[in-house]
């Protein structure tokens, strides 16, 4: 396994433990466990070779867009979804995010997809791949994660090697098509365009989005550079330890948990980007090889993306989307999701790594001796 991969978990979760146990106390106890557990996935991950989640992408994929379908049937959403569903209840412990594991069955079958069939004229087919997964979560509505899984889709087509001209008019005409579709989705779903207004109008405190990013804007100053730790005085406020955990991180740890968390993330992306540099190293490449690159490359993206779009939500940059921290945020579907992907790319880099060309040491009998001064 990679070091530099589990030291990026490991600070990841603790930070998450500290926020939930600053943000919400009561549900220490099951994050803590439901932390361990997923550190345990990852290491169980781990040990499988490439070839199995390649081998395993198209059932995956299949059975994910069927648990997406019936959210659009007996889906359940909160009390603060504006009459979304997004959540599969089966009562007791058995509630779940299916758009999360949907973005992980996304690139297993895309890496299974080009890996197997090469990426000459099959823009067609993953690019249907990619629409039938967004378009079912876009229905649900959830925008925040059907943008975050077109742009996967996008990612895993440049890493299988589809040419950036291809991947660009693709996206100009999808977008040429998509433009009525989303006004009338706009129109059905009205607490969007609503939520993005709260956003342009700053001022106006009133909206419960802007309420979020006030307080959490708030807790992010008074942690100062080493923060106030777990006990400090503070307002409870809706989302402090799901979507707005980076404050209660900041919070408690300070600037300096700030900073070790976006250093855990530039981990992750250095050791998905070895992977894939090393890739390019073996001669010929074969499909697995392949396959452990597309694999190592959407898994970053899975993490680090989602990352990028909530902290850009708690920094005021984006409106509220109802999109989790990896490995931080409380919450099972993601935790374990993105433990899986961080599997994977352990299982990747050493798959990669096993096969680089060795340097072929030199005999003695073909040192060719100099004549001494």
């Amino acid at each position: 396994m990679s070091l530099q991969l589990l030291i990026a978990q490991v600070l990841l979760m603790v930070l998450g433990l500290l926020a939930v146990a600053t943000a919400r106390p009561d549900l220490i106890v099951d994050h803590g466990f439901k932390t361990l557990l997923a550190l345990g996935v990852t290491f169980a991950v781990a040990r499988l070779p490439p070839r199995t989640f390649l081998r395993l992408g198209p059932p995956v994929w299949l059975f994910t867009l069927l648990l997406l379908f019936l959210v659009l049937i007996i889906g359940v959403g909160t009390e603060t979804s504006s009459g979304t569903k997004r959540w599969l209840d089966f009562g007791g412990p058995f509630r779940f995010q299916p758009s999360e594991m949907a973005k992980l069955g996304l690139v297993m079958m895309l890496a299974s997809f080009f890996s197997r069939r090469g990426v000459q004229n099959k823009l067609v087919s993953a690019t249907v791949m990619i629409l039938l997964t967004t378009g079912l979560i876009f229905m649900e509505p959830d925008l925040g994660s059907s943008v975050l899984m077109f742009g996967l889709g996008i990612i895993l087509m440049y890493a299988a090697g589809v040419r950036i001209s291809n991947i660009s008019g693709f996206m100009l005409a999808l977008g040429l098509v998509a433009i009525p579709i989303f006004g009338s989705y706009l129109e059905k779903h009205p607490y969007i365009l609503e939520r993005w207004q709260g956003h342009q109008a700053r001022g106006d405190e009133a909206g419960m989005g802007l309420d979020q990013i006030g307080f959490a804007h708030r807790d992010l100053n008074f942690g100062g550079l080493w923060g106030l730790g777990p006990d400090g005085p503070r307002y409870q406020y809706f989302a402090a330890h799901t979507d707005m955990i980076v404050a209660s991180v900041g919070f408690t740890s300070g600037l300096l948990g700030v900073a070790m968390l976006l250093f855990s993330y530039w981990l992750i992306v250095s050791t998905a980007l070895q992977a894939s540099q090393l890739a390019a190293r073996i001669r010929p490449m074969s499909p697995e090889i392949h396959g452990a690159s597309i694999l190592a490359t959407g898994a970053m993206f899975m993490i680090v993306g989602q990352a990028f779009v909530n902290l850009a939500v708690a920094a005021g940059f984006f409106p509220v989307t109802g999109v989790p921290l990896p490995l931080v945020s409380y919450g099972f579907s993601s935790m374990i999701t993105m433990s899986i992907a961080l599997g994977i790319i352990h299982s990747a880099l050493r798959e990669v790594r096993r096969n680089l060309p060795q340097t072929t040491p030199v005999a003695e009998a073909d040192v060719v001796a100099l004549p001494a001064d």
